[in-house]
């Protein structure tokens, strides 16, 4: 029942934010609590890791290093040229620039799977570009927002710090020793994770409730492409180093899903509730393209799948009657 619920994230995210709309001010009292509503979610991400994650990474570093790259490299690039194109305010180019400047999300994970990708390729980015956004995400947004809006540089890795290095670490820590207890309670923590991201969401919403209308449709424009472009180059460029569709296909998903949860409340506590808008819609919107993508991909690798072992089993048929 949780694994149905954990796919309709979209549906849940759409009506939630319908309902935070209409609903603002008994939504938007829940903004002091977004802090600590993210840390959970980095912390249950934390449960889920386990030390052959990191043994994967060692054993075949390449296409890690390769995705993660062409995160921190492409997608805050791709979010700043958007917002010029589009002439978003500072703080909309601030919340794109955020999201673009964030690691995968963990919803990347799960549609990877969907997609019958290498879900071993995707939790090992995922955890690389975490502990990487450290350090990268701060950086990213000092060198492309100066220009534009104060940015506090030290208090964003503080902040990240607190947000996600130390809850991931402290989750990681009690799977690795309590490992036969979180196995028990395993099969809830996305349902978890994904509920405490609707909540986030919905408070974001309520909190741009009265100029949603003016700036939304712009907004989501600027979503819609950043993320499609994100994944369309981590497609290519993955395709370029020469690696087959399964893992070009687990690379795009996990350069196009952004943590748009930390993102969101990033620009909650660093810039203003208009910044945060962005990563609200990004939440909503990756997942939407995320899922149609898989259900494609994975699709089309069940046809060639059954192609192959059909041409096997004629291959085999003819040794058969030659012999």
């Amino acid at each position: 029942m949780l694994t149905h619920f954990n796919r309709l994230f979209p549906l849940w995210a759409l009506l939630i934010s319908v309902l935070a709309f209409y609903f603002q001010e008994q939504f938007s009292t829940l903004s002091s609590a977004v802090v600590p509503l993210l840390a959970t979610v980095m912390f249950t991400m934390g449960l889920t890791l386990k030390k052959s994650d990191f043994d994967n990474v060692l054993a075949d570093p390449k296409p890690v290093l390769v995705g993660v790259c062409c995160q921190f490299l492409l997608m805050p690039l791709i979010a700043i040229t958007l917002a010029n194109l589009l002439q978003l305010s500072a703080q909309l180019t601030a919340g794109m620039v955020l999201v673009g400047s964030c690691a995968g999300g963990t919803a990347s994970n799960v549609i990877t799977y969907l997609a019958k990708g290498d879900v071993a390729l995707s939790i090992s980015m995922t955890v690389v570009s975490t502990l990487v956004g450290v350090i990268a995400t701060p950086l990213l947004c000092s060198f492309y927002l100066s220009q534009t809006v104060s940015v506090d540089t030290m208090g964003l890795l503080i902040s990240i710090v607190q947000l996600v290095l130390l809850p991931v670490a402290a989750g990681f820590l009690i799977n690795h020793f309590f490992a036969s207890q979180i196995d028990k309670i395993e099969w809830a923590i996305p349902s978890l994770a994904i509920a405490i991201i609707l909540t986030i969401i919905a408070t974001v919403v309520a909190l741009n409730a009265d100029n949603l209308l003016d700036v939304g449709l712009i907004t989501l424009i600027a979503v819609v492409a950043h993320n499609c472009l994100g994944l369309m180059a981590g497609f290519f460029l993955s395709r370029l180093f020469g690696y087959d569709l399964k893992r070009s296909h687990t690379i795009a998903i996990e350069v196009g899903m952004q943590n748009s949860g930390l993102g969101v409340t990033l620009a909650l506590e660093f810039f203003s509730a208009t910044a945060a808008l962005p990563g609200a819609i990004f939440s909503v919107w990756h997942n939407i393209s995320g899922s149609l993508l898989a259900a494609k991909w994975g699709q089309n690798r069940d046809s060639l799948e059954y192609l192959l072992r059909d041409a096997e089993s004629a291959n085999n048929s003819d040794d058969k009657s030659h012999s």
